[in-house]
């Protein structure tokens, strides 16, 4: 049964899905549910630093993260310790799902970055989108994919996210 959005609680438990396991799952302050977007902030959840080489995650760093009920992405904004805008971090996934105290995204492989001064816009893991095998087993999936991570980059490359995010 879904929480009633008009009556968020204080925190959720994000639990992202790939491949049907659970890859990581964290808890997160809940702050705004409106019934479509669901707002979260928590901080790096990962174990110790990772290098992407266009962008260090590290402990210290909070994302506010923006989810959609009715949109085949996740939108988050990365800051630092000192809550410097690092950029942000998109996430090609299925519809987002809040129900009790979870809220479950399937992340689809693709993925976006956007740099806090919008000169590096990123496509990430088109192999690994590729090699899911989501084009056959799911080609409606597939293509909702595709069409939100060129939704994505054009916003990014248009001005970046803020009146998305608004």
């Amino acid at each position: 049964m879904s929480e009633n959005p008009a009556e968020p609680a204080a925190h959720v438990e994000v639990v992202l899905v790939k491949a049907g396991r659970t890859k990581i799952r964290y808890p997160a302050g809940l702050l705004r549910d409106d019934g479509n977007r669901i707002v979260v902030r928590a901080p790096w959840a990962g174990d110790g630093v990772r290098d992407f080489g266009f962008v260090r995650f590290e402990p210290g760093d909070v994302f506010t993260e923006y989810y959609w009920r009715d949109r085949w992405y996740a939108v988050k904004e990365v800051r630092d310790g000192r809550g410097a805008l690092k950029g942000w971090y998109c996430d090609i996934t299925r519809p987002a799902a809040r129900s009790g105290g979870e809220l479950v995204v399937e992340d689809l492989d693709l993925d976006l970055w956007r740099s806090a001064d919008g000169a590096t816009v990123l496509r990430l893991d088109e192999d690994e989108f590729a090699a899911s095998g989501l084009g056959k087993t799911d080609p409606a999936a597939a293509a909702a994919a595709v069409q939100a991570l060129d939704t994505l980059e054009l916003l990014a490359r248009k001005g970046g996210f803020e009146t998305l995010l608004a």
